[in-house]
């Protein structure tokens, strides 16, 4: 791995909890950062903030050319990658059927298809070592009404998470998935309640902020976690989602 560059890629780097870890992986010495998302302007304003040297991607991952373009990428490169960070997605709050079945499947394609996509597609180029965190959502814990398609996109990445550290484990490549609460300080909230038609929505107590997760759940990847919950709600919510039945746990809102 000597010759190849070492990169770090990091999706839904344009704002948010991307931006966040794109900060702190400035830090930690690969001679690369790819930056990923749809706004590019927003891209080149980070990079420009960065001491690594950043290539800027200018991509749709929800959209299958675009998934293309990255592997083509990756192939003609053949960069060493360190860390890949999966921060792209987006939730809809409100009742599945108050929700448009475009925006939901959209949703899918991203949270899901695009993460997994982009995940096989850069292990080839990890080895012992290299660390991948699937950005997923306290709210894969449990099935929850208003956040019901959102919720179920997060579990299956939880899921997945936990197969695949397994199957990696003996490649020395460590995964974690990282189970944060609501985020304060990110486009996040307000893209969700776009859709929020009974005002579901409260401001929510306890609600954590990006530079304290990412910085949170990089030192517990460092550590070996498999899932990080990097708050006390996401911590709490892990423990009472773990002892009561779905049924139940559908009836109670985090």
């Amino acid at each position: 791995m000597s010759n190849k560059k070492n990169v770090a890629i990091i999706t839904g780097a344009s704002s948010g909890l991307g931006a966040e870890y794109a900060k702190f992986l400035d830090k930690e010495g690969v001679d690369e950062l790819w930056l990923v998302a749809r706004r590019k302007e927003r891209l080149d304003s980070l990079a420009a903030k960065l001491r690594t040297q950043c290539q800027i991607l200018t991509l749709d991952l929800a959209d299958e050319i675009c998934l293309d373009e990255l592997e083509q990428e990756l192939a003609v490169q053949k960069p060493h990658v360190k860390y890949l960070v999966n921060a792209a997605g987006f939730g809809c709050i409100g009742l599945s059927r108050d929700c448009p079945r475009v925006k939901l499947q959209q949703m899918v394609k991203l949270n899901d298809m695009a993460a997994m996509g982009i995940t096989e597609m850069c292990i080839p180029y990890m080895s012992k070592g290299s660390h991948i965190l699937e950005i997923v959502s306290c709210s894969a814990f449990q099935p929850i009404p208003n956040l019901a398609v959102y919720a179920a996109s997060k579990a299956f990445m939880l899921s997945y998470s936990r197969a695949l550290s397994v199957e990696l484990s003996e490649l020395g490549i460590q995964v974690t998935a990282v189970c944060p609460f609501w985020i304060k300080d990110t486009e996040f909230v307000d893209k969700a309640r776009e859709t929020d038609r009974h005002q579901v929505y409260k401001d929510m107590p306890g609600a954590t902020n990006a530079k304290s997760v990412a910085e949170k759940s990089l030192r517990a990847a460092k550590a070996g976690a498999v899932v990080c919950t990097p708050d006390t709600v996401s911590t709490v919510h892990r423990i009472i989602a773990s002892l009561l039945p779905h049924w139940l746990l559908a009836k109670v809102c985090f």
